[in-house]
């Protein structure tokens, strides 16, 4: 290729959480398990929020949503600040050609993020609702790759974002959210293994069932993908990362700061950094990706980054693991000269989704508090979730109940998250470590949040009147 600097190819979905086989769920996905034996598997990465566009927006900019302004859907009327850069822009000033595949949502205007070539189908635009995005199916998604790949179509090195619709959910008839069971194939439900956080009830284990079809496809999607590379004859040249932006599309999952709605894959592979199938157990957050990637390609982190590189953890030669918690407001950026400084303190949020829903946490090894700013339900139900098989079974046991404003969970004794201790004496001296912890990291990273209730994206319309004039 003329060029000594690695293609970076990202593979990124909707709604998957960790539910792979390399992350030990009872379900078979034979090529994603293979590109985790070939890479670096992240048992302990969370994502900065429990939804799609705030979470992407992190991902691709190394920043909290409330920082990079993207604090709710991107069709929602909510977008990236205007001086946000993302990981193709970045790329692409460093002299990397830039290809969107399949879908992207973190803006209602796909030309904004200004990639070289488009290869998607459906792309949003304004005026064009989200349902766009199911014309990229993985494994039609993963065609398009494939013959790019094999055609050789691109000029010295690459960035290749490529996302797929699953596992989302579809509306099906009587406004029912599943899993589009006529278009995949789905397991008996009577096989699969209830989740450990929800009652074992039929409707979910519907849901799941139905479920494990969309993951089949994906799984058979990234199988193309590492075909291809491997046929190309680029695959050691290739860093492919392979991630979701939240947990699963069930009650306590998506939609909550619990670990079920925060966690997500990330899987690494590029040979002789991240490689041999080892599995790290370090606490990350998808804002460390892009840094992560910036200083693998040999660029400059720049300080506004509120993520940290990862890489002195995948090789030693970089400088090895060190000790150290500075940063944890986020404003260090990129790397350490020291090597790499573990998180003590991971954080979530959510502001805005279909419903207000103003939340902050801060995760540590062994604790996760939870601060919640509004008069809320006991577990906040996306709509897709509330109209689904699973969200009927439990919705009238939490939709209503009211929520604590204040969350303590000892993940070690309780790593389902169902006992709230954070009102137990025994707990008090963590109660105030943490909650000083959060109250500092918005107070540095500037959390509008701090300074009262926040209106939707679209309120300046809502506060309009028909009769009022330009």
């Amino acid at each position: 290729m003329g060029d000594s600097r690695p293609n970076v190819l990202l593979i990124h979905c909707h709604d998957l959480g960790r539910y792979l086989g390399c992350y030990g769920e009872d379900i078979e996905t034979p090529a994603i398990d293979a590109l985790a034996a070939d890479g670096a598997v992240f048992d302990r990465h969370f994502v900065t929020a429990p939804q799609c566009s705030p979470s992407r927006g992190s991902l691709l900019t190394g920043r909290y949503p409330h920082v990079n302004g993207l604090m709710g859907l991107a069709h929602g009327s909510w977008e990236l600040g205007t001086d946000e850069r993302i990981m193709p822009q970045y790329l692409q000033e460093a002299g990397y050609e830039t290809h969107l595949f399949g879908l992207q949502h973190v803006t209602q205007d796909t030309d904004r993020l200004e990639y070289d070539h488009v290869h998607s189908e459906g792309n949003l635009y304004p005026g064009v609702t989200p349902a766009v995005h199911q014309a990229n199916r993985a494994r039609n998604v993963a065609s398009v790759v494939s013959t790019f790949l094999e055609k050789g179509a691109y000029d010295g090195p690459f960035f290749a974002s490529v996302g797929f619709f699953e596992l989302h959910r579809v509306e099906e008839e009587n406004g029912r959210f599943g899993f589009d069971a006529g278009h995949y194939d789905t397991d008996d439900p009577d096989e699969v293994r209830p989740l450990p956080y929800l009652p074992d009830r039929r409707g979910i284990r519907l849901d799941l069932a139905e479920m494990h079809g969309m993951v089949y496809a994906l799984d058979d999607a990234v199988g193309t993908i590492c075909e291809s590379l491997e046929q190309a004859g680029i695959a050691d040249e290739t860093v492919v990362i392979f991630t979701t932006e939240h947990g699963i599309a069930f009650p306590r999952a998506k939609g909550s700061v619990y670990d079920a709605g925060i966690e997500a894959a990330l899987i690494v592979r590029y040979p002789g950094v991240a490689d041999g199938g080892r599995h790290y157990d370090e606490l990350l957050s998808n804002v460390d990706v892009l840094p992560t990637v910036l200083e693998l390609v040999g660029l400059e982190v720049p300080d506004a980054v509120n993520g940290r590189s990862f890489l002195g953890l995948l090789d030693d030669e970089r400088g090895g693991r060190a000790d150290g918690s500075a940063g944890e407001d986020g404003s260090a950026g990129g790397g350490d000269e020291d090597g790499y400084r573990p998180h003590e303190h991971l954080f979530a949020e959510m502001t805005w989704h279909d419903m207000y829903d103003p939340v902050r946490a801060v995760r540590t090894e062994r604790y996760k508090f939870i601060k919640n700013f509004w008069h809320l339900p006991e577990v906040y139900f996306t709509k897709d979730i509330f109209a689904s098989e699973a969200g009927r079974e439990v919705r009238e046991d939490w939709a209503t109940p009211p929520r604590a404003y204040e969350e303590l969970y000892d993940l070690h004794e309780d790593p389902q998250e169902q006992d709230n201790v954070v009102r137990e004496p025994r707990y008090e001296d963590v109660v105030a470590d943490l909650s000083e912890t959060l109250r500092e990291w918005m107070e540095a990273t500037d959390d509008p949040l701090l300074e009262g209730p926040l209106p939707p994206g679209d309120y300046e319309e809502i506060t309009s009147w028909p009769t009022d004039t330009t």
